[in-house]
């Protein structure tokens, strides 16, 4: 431990320099503007700079990249808060406590406590990287196939509790999104699936257009649908010391904060879209601990806090598989390892030894970029709340116009925006009806994965289903799973019991 942290000063002393620092601060303001912006996302940002850092050495590089990313889990926040369109994907969950607070003219505390909390589950995220990266770092190769889908699930069946009153309707949303995850293009075989000879469907469906569309279109169509004399309505702001969190909001978040903190960095080290999934985790277990699980989804400071931490201690724990093993666990560390190879740099167990200049002053630069986002972004509050004064009339439009614009840079298709357009007259239909759409798109992500998985757990037992109870850690998952589904009726059923009781000692 000593000679970790004197090799973390070490970084320090390398992320300080000046051309350093300004590389980290350059990637931070770079990721806060990717994130904002719904569509682009910190993987395409990142592919795209990758040729502007060809001229660096290969440790500012690297510091100017990272910035990109873990700034823009945070910038994606803020799109979320104000107009309810999540920046990247995972945003999503934010969308639901932090737009209602922002309904009530809360705005100002969300968006700082999402500064707050990123630079607090970053500093923790950095300190299990420095001191847990090897053990941590084996303990996640050891997931297999069987231990994958297992996980994946107990998240399916967790979810289903993360939002929403009715967990039928939930799960159906499940269902949907893992029907739409398998159009495309068979994953083993090659093969089309439900693409009815159209091209553009061979890549599948585009999780941003879902996103955006159920959302970002969905929550402009509910207003248009709502009377003339409510889009007249304008915000009441509230004054300049309650944009900020007052102690009460402080002293709520602060547990919800380290939960998820700690939650993002254990998910960070499991294969697969990291920060989406620690997101829906986090919310759930804030709704799981608080004293008034009713209140979330009508602006709980607590469901924007646990997220938003767990988002960004997520971002930081996906380096550790990374650098120590040169496996990229998510998209984005894929682009980055893309990055550091092009740099001549070769991640995996001797990169400590052999680039100890870069692997820590790539840490020590996480560290002073988070701080660096708390200072840039606090003072902004203001500012990014007076967008809610802008009048339903003019902002809707614009809105519309951001979400087709940001989606068309995605992959530069018409058909994008099509599908985009879609997706929003679903999103204000299943409004309408009282179905969320928070379980679709976690099941749009991880269901390809959760397909693959399975199917290679199949490949490798040669077609025999006794690999997955066979292997204890999918056991136990596959347990976890069976409980959580038999919760439901136990509570009803002792509800049932206590109320009988209840009726036999009143009469």
């Amino acid at each position: 431990m000593v000679e970790s942290l004197q090799h973390l000063i070490n970084g320090f002393g390398i992320a300080g320099t000046v051309q350093n620092l300004f590389y980290c601060l350059l990637g931070t303001i770079v990721g806060t503007i990717i994130g904002v912006l719904p569509g682009i996302g910190p993987i395409a940002g990142i592919a795209l700079l990758i040729p502007a850092t060809f001229g660096l050495n290969a440790t500012s590089a690297i510091i100017m990249l990272a910035g990109i990313y873990y700034g823009a889990m945070y910038g994606g926040s803020t799109t979320s808060i104000l107009l309810n369109v999540p920046g990247e994907t995972a945003s999503v969950i934010t969308c639901i406590d932090g737009y209602q607070m922002a309904q009530k003219g809360r705005a100002g505390p969300a968006l700082a406590i999402c500064a707050i909390g990123s630079f607090i589950a970053g500093t923790i995220g950095i300190f299990g990287l420095v001191f847990l990266a090897p053990p941590l770092a084996e303990a996640a190769l050891a997931f297999g196939p069987p231990e994958y889908f297992s996980l994946m699930v107990f998240g399916f069946i967790v979810l289903s509790n993360v939002t929403g009153k009715s967990l039928l309707k939930s799960l159906m949303m499940a269902i949907v999104g893992l029907i739409i995850g398998t159009i495309g293009l068979d994953p083993v075989t090659g093969d089309a699936r439900f693409t009815f000879g159209s091209v553009p469907l061979l890549s599948g469906i585009e999780f941003v257009a879902v996103a955006i569309g159920l959302f970002g279109i969905g929550e402009v169509l509910v207003n248009v649908n709502q009377p003339s004399e409510m889009l007249d309505q304008k915000v009441l702001m509230p004054r300049l010391r309650e944009l900020y969190p007052s102690l009460q909001d402080l002293k709520k978040s602060i547990g919800a904060i380290l939960r998820g903190a700690v939650c993002g960095f254990g998910i960070g080290l499991v294969p697969g879209p990291a920060p989406v999934i620690a997101t829906y985790a986090s919310y759930m277990i804030e709704r799981k601990v608080s004293k008034h699980p009713e209140e979330f989804g009508k602006g709980a400071i607590e469901g924007v806090a646990g997220p938003e931490s767990a988002n960004n201690s997520a971002c930081q724990a996906a380096f550790i598989p990374l650098f120590v093993l040169g496996i990229p666990f998510a998209p984005p560390t894929a682009i980055l390892l893309g990055a550091l190879l092009i740099h001549g740099v070769s991640p995996g167990p001797l990169m400590i030894s052999q680039h100890a200049g870069l692997f820590w002053g790539v840490i020590a630069s996480m560290y002073i970029g988070n701080f660096m986002l708390l200072i840039l972004n606090l003072p902004f509050v203001p500012l990014f709340a007076n967008i809610l004064r802008i009048p339903k009339r003019i902002l809707l439009p614009l809105v519309i116009l951001f979400c087709i614009t940001g989606m068309y840079t995605v992959n530069n298709s018409v058909f994008d925006i099509w599908m985009m357009l879609l997706f929003g007259g679903l999103g204000f239909l299943m409004r309408k009806w009282a179905y969320e759409g928070a379980p679709l798109l976690l099941a749009l992500v991880l269901g390809p994965k959760l397909e693959v998985a399975f199917r290679q757990s199949l490949m490798i037992s040669h077609g025999d289903f006794e690999v997955f109870i066979n292997r204890p850690v999918s056991m136990v998952f596959l347990l976890a799973t069976i409980i959580f589904l038999l919760l439901p009726i136990f509570r009803i059923f002792f509800k049932k019991s206590k109320k009988g009781g209840d009726s036999i000692v009143k009469s």
